[in-house]
């Protein structure tokens, strides 16, 4: 399950083999100073969380979503199992707008980033 962990100036949005391998991605990372929101949310699987079409990722719907989500100027990154609630930090830099994954960890280690 993918977890947050800042390790120096960044944040790592830390994703299992498993993840990677269907995320066709590594574990994203961005400036903790590029955090600009997050949000929590309860349906991660809804039209107002997640936007585009994803393209590389794996999803099996109402299950899994792993991957890039993109459309004409956004990109996101998702790491979604099951129907739990999730997490969503908004971006202000680096190749991904949003990361959007299931929470795996308590609200308190995440809500303070905006802080810093």
């Amino acid at each position: 399950m993918a977890k947050l962990k800042i390790v120096g100036d960044k944040l790592i949005l830390e994703l299992s083999f498993l993840e990677k391998l269907g995320a066709f991605h590594s574990s994203p990372q961005a400036l903790i100073t590029a955090v600009a929101n997050v949000e929590f949310a309860e349906k991660l699987w809804s039209n107002k969380v997640l936007r585009g079409l994803r393209a590389p990722g794996t999803a099996i719907p109402f299950v899994l979503l792993l991957g890039t989500m993109r459309g004409r100027k956004f990109r996101d990154f998702t790491a979604i199992h099951g129907r739990g609630a999730g997490a969503i930090v908004t971006l202000s830099d680096g190749p991904f707008d949003r990361w959007i994954f299931t929470l795996e960890q308590p609200k308190g280690e995440i809500e303070g980033l905006t802080t810093r």
